[in-house]
């Protein structure tokens, strides 16, 4: 197993077969009663993906700013507590103003990265997203707009860059076509892909993903994960923990674990060094010290809510959603002590992917 880390961490890469025996020695399946995880190894993996990304990015961690502005989703996806079928939740809007607002509390705090995230809603055209973003790059020069919006036709992708969009995040959820569409009964896999591909083409800085620990999903699952990734080559890989929502049709299902998001988070970090990685809030609201524990295993990425108060707990993409309470500067405060005690520095810069800096993409 150590054979296996060696060689990853030294050529950012093994044959599939490889990989597929590092995980079944770390992730037995759920059917191998009795069995535990390669301690040795699970450590060593640790060591070696937190060796390589300090090689890279140091020890700065840096922070975006997250403004979830509206819970109103068109899919239907089996997991999410967004989905159009769930009529429990009480959706919102926030207006351009709202937006606005909730960028110049961060703005004050030090954010020079503003993440823009909602359901798949269509009350927000292009024309209404383009007028948020020109609007947002000029009160906040030098700033960093990312957006995750869902998938969209090509055209739209142009014009969000054209406006000033700096990064797009797009999970794709996961690499096995059956699985996606046991999860996403109304939406295509290829097209998933194709949205991907075309953000990469136009300029985006993008992000990809996929969750851990899925009714169905197995190690041969995260083989296939890992492989698109280091096609895709994205900039931003986001791998959090699958949480059931009470309101969704997987309400029952036994969640993933904090180790073996870990594990993901850390092969990813070998396969793809240079790739910026965030501890999600999903990793924290499962363990206290989940995102700690992502940040000393290769993840160099947060992102604190910017959201008001008042409709962040409405955002419910699965339950126990942790930090939903608190205002701007108590999640500000509570995260950089969080960095500081595990061993890392606040990095407050806009947090571009080491390539970009270089002058590619």
């Amino acid at each position: 197993m150590k054979d296996l880390i060696d060689l990853l961490y030294d050529h950012n890469y093994i044959e599939k077969d490889q990989l597929l025996r590092l995980l079944n020695g770390l992730i037995p399946y759920k059917s191998d009663a009795g069995k535990h995880h390669d301690i040795e190894a699970y450590k060593y993996l640790i060591i070696k993906a937190d060796e390589k990304r300090r090689s890279i990015y140091g020890t700065g961690v840096f922070m975006r700013g997250l403004v979830e502005f509206t819970s109103y989703c068109k899919r239907n996806c089996m997991y999410c507590g967004l989905r159009a079928a769930n009529n429990n939740l009480q959706r919102y809007r926030l207006d351009k103003e709202q937006i606005v607002k909730a960028c110049s509390v961060g703005w004050e705090l030090g954010y020079r990265t503003f993440v823009l995230q909602g359901g798949e809603d269509d009350f927000y055209t292009d024309k209404i997203v383009t007028d948020i973003i020109t609007t947002l790059k000029s009160l906040f020069e030098g700033c960093a707009i990312t957006l995750s919006l869902g998938e969209k036709p090509k055209s739209s992708f142009i014009d969000y860059f054209k406006a000033g969009a700096d990064r797009y995040l797009l999970r794709h959820e996961t690499a096995s076509k059956q699985l996606y569409k046991k999860l996403h009964p109304d939406m295509d896999f290829e097209n998933r892909i194709r949205c991907l591909f075309d953000l990469k083409e136009i300029g985006f800085q993008v992000g990809a993903g996929f969750m851990t620990g899925l009714p169905g999903q197995k190690n041969e699952d995260y083989v296939e994960d890992i492989y698109f990734l280091k096609i895709l080559k994205p900039h931003m890989v986001g791998i959090g923990p699958f949480i059931p929502h009470g309101s969704t049709p997987l309400a029952g299902a036994h969640p993933g674990t904090v180790e073996d998001t870990i594990i993901l988070i850390a092969l990813t970090r070998l396969f793809l060094p240079d790739t910026l990685i965030p501890a999600t809030t999903a990793l924290g609201s499962i363990d206290p010290l989940g995102r700690e524990l992502g940040l000393k295993a290769g993840a160099n990425v947060v992102m604190p809510n910017l959201s008001p108060v008042e409709t962040r707990s409405w955002y419910s993409l699965y339950d126990g959603k942790i930090c939903t309470g608190d205002e701007a500067a108590e999640c500000r405060r509570c995260i950089e002590g969080r960095i500081n005690n595990a061993g890392f520095r606040v990095d407050m810069s806009r947090g571009d992917h080491v390539n970009y800096l270089n002058g590619g993409i």
